[in-house]
C-alpha cells in the first residue's frame, strides 16, 4: 500500500495537514508556490520534506482537480 503523502493529527500542529513524518504544513508549500518561489526553494527551507513527497502531493492535487472538472 502506498504511504499517505499528507497526514493530519490533533497531536501534530493541532491537526493542520502536514507532509507525512514532518511538522511542515502543506499550506507552506502552497504559499511558496503562490509567492513565485520554486520547489527547490521550498525544499531548501524545509529539508525534512522530500522531493518525492512534493511531487506526489502535486500529482494528487492535479488528479482531484481533474475529477472535479470532468
Amino acid at each position: 500500500m502506498k504511504e499517505k503523502v499528507i497526514t493530519a493529527s490533533p497531536d501534530v500542529m493541532g491537526g493542520t495537514p502536514v507532509f507525512t513524518r514532518t511538522r511542515v504544513p502543506v499550506q507552506t508549500l502552497l504559499d511558496y508556490l503562490k509567492a513565485g518561489e520554486s520547489i527547490d526553494d521550498f525544499l531548501e527551507g524545509f529539508p525534512t520534506v522530500k522531493r518525492e513527497q512534493v511531487v506526489a502531493f502535486l500529482e494528487e492535487a492535479e488528479e482531484q482537480i481533474i475529477k472535479m472538472v470532468v
